[in-house]
């Protein structure tokens, strides 16, 4: 983002300096040496917090976004449910096998048993870490760290 006199000047709009008026594509064109000369200062950028966690709200005039944790309870609830929807999902097309096994006695492949328990285990795994979870850094690093085990169907890559 490009700052003169501790503002944000957006992209692709007109703005004046002293009297003279730019173009709307004139920060993009311009070199660092040419923005530097009217007092421009580039810098990067800031991160915006990821809203799925926080209420977010800005950029302010220097770029800087506020962010307020969610209720850690009811990211708890959601985020439990959702885990275990993706389970869900996951299982599903192997479920089958299960009925199967149950109507006629076919077994169910190894594989599949093992990659169905696994599933079972990460969903659970996940759950405990997130309800485990204290403040909302803890509660991130225990939602974004999920793996789900490779269906035995999957072809190495």
């Amino acid at each position: 983002m490009f700052i003169l006199d501790n503002k944000i000047l957006p992209l692709d709009t007109q703005f004046t300096v002293d009297g003279i008026l730019y173009p709307p594509n004139w920060l993009r064109l311009a070199s660092p040496e040419a923005r530097a000369v009217i007092g421009i200062t580039e810098v990067p950028d800031q991160p915006r917090p990821n809203d799925a966690f926080y209420w977010v709200s800005g950029p302010d005039d220097q770029g800087n976004y506020t962010a307020i944790p969610k209720d850690l309870d009811m990211l708890k609830s959601s985020w439990t449910s959702q885990i275990n929807q993706s389970a869900w999902n996951i299982l599903m097309p192997s479920d089958w096998m299960v009925v199967r096994k149950q109507e006629d006695g076919t077994a169910i492949p190894q594989a599949w048993t093992d990659y169905r328990a696994a599933v079972r285990k990460a969903a659970a795994d996940a759950v405990a870490a997130l309800t485990a979870a204290t403040d909302i850094d803890a509660f991130i690093k225990a939602v974004t760290n999920i793996s789900w085990p490779t269906s035995p169907d999957s072809k190495p890559v």
